[in-house]
């Protein structure tokens, strides 16, 4: 007997992918899943905040958002590409908050890794794992995952600082953790004579290595700025001693000589940039921005960005990224590798 060879015929493509949508799959081939793009395709777009603007409506809001929810007195900037997301590019968290005079926040801790860069300050002061820390304008305070931190206004003015968070990427993993202190602070009793006495720092940290102060930033920019160069690169560390604040952010500070500009850079990861002092223009992809002091600009990853001094004077831009999870995890990519000084 011949056998008789037959070729199945062809399903319709529609009734398949309705079939495999109800199984719970989806063919990889398919062109409706985009999910693997060939280059980085970032939903994040350039965006630039104006500090004026934002300190304006957060003083604002200290009218009415008072007592117990004024822990949460925050302006989350958010990106155009984005904005169902409190992201300001990628997934960095960034989010204005003014503490009123004599105001106190209960002591807590969360996963997320919090970076704060003070725009306004005098009497404020944050204490991290057992260490009350003063912070003055320029300052950086790192408050690492799971530490208990309180803040808090002495002073007679407003105090206005930047959150810079890794918040938006815990969310995405699915590992977000917050918890209060049992009473509001963790400090312990406090010598009101002295605000400086509190309980000795635990075991973790050296004093003082959780707070980046900005007039240590100037001397160590003015020691790396070289004849000819223009500008100049400042790597911030955490408090383990390892050159980036934390396993997922790592901060740094840029000076910019007046008429001179950064090499331009491309690399995967987001960056935000916060102007510390001057005037710049800063570039990405086909956008141009002019920022000034307490400004802030989000760029995505992968977008080609530099920055020009356009001002008289020398320019500093405090910059955080998400480069060290990219790099650990193998996928850090630049076209040409940053300079590392």
């Amino acid at each position: 007997m011949d056998a008789t060879t037959t070729t199945p015929s062809a399903p319709d493509a529609a009734d398949y992918h309705q079939r495999a949508a109800r199984a719970g799959v989806v063919g990889r081939w398919s062109s409706a899943n985009e999910n693997l793009p060939w280059r980085p395709e970032p939903r994040s777009v350039p965006q630039h905040w104006a500090y004026a603007e934002l300190r304006a409506l957060a003083l604002e809001a200290t009218g009415f958002v008072r007592g117990a929810e004024g822990a949460l007195r925050v302006l989350t900037l958010l990106n155009a590409g984005h904005p169902e997301l409190e992201a300001a590019a990628g997934h960095l968290y960034s989010g204005l908050q003014v503490l009123v005079p004599g105001e106190d926040m209960h002591s807590h801790r969360h996963s997320p890794t919090a970076v704060r860069f003070v725009h306004e300050s005098e009497g404020g002061w944050t204490a991290v794992d057992g260490e009350r820390i003063a912070v003055r304008p320029g300052d950086v305070v790192l408050t690492p995952a799971m530490k208990w931190h309180e803040h808090g206004n002495d002073g007679p003015d407003p105090v206005v600082w930047q959150d810079c968070t890794d918040d938006p990427l815990v969310t995405a993993l699915a590992a977000n953790h917050f918890e209060l202190f049992p009473t509001r602070s963790h400090l312990g009793p406090q010598d009101t004579e002295d605000p400086a006495s509190v309980l000795p720092a635990p075991p973790g940290h050296e004093a003082g290595i959780l707070v980046h102060r900005w007039h240590d930033t100037l001397d160590a920019l003015a020691e790396l700025s070289a004849p000819g160069d223009g500008w100049a690169e400042l790597r911030l560390g955490g408090p383990d001693g390892e050159p980036t604040l934390s396993p997922t952010v790592t901060g740094r500070f840029l000076a910019v000589a007046p008429g001179r500009s950064t090499p331009i850079r491309r690399h995967t990861g987001a960056v935000v940039l916060i102007v510390a002092a001057g005037v710049v223009t800063v570039r990405v992809g086909e956008t141009a921005f002019v920022a000034g002091r307490g400004d802030t600009v989000a760029v995505p990853s992968w977008a080609r960005w530099s920055i020009e001094n356009t001002n008289g004077a020398k320019a500093v831009i405090f910059a955080y990224d998400e480069s060290p999870l990219l790099r650990a995890a193998g996928l850090y990519r630049a076209e040409h590798e940053e300079t590392h000084r």
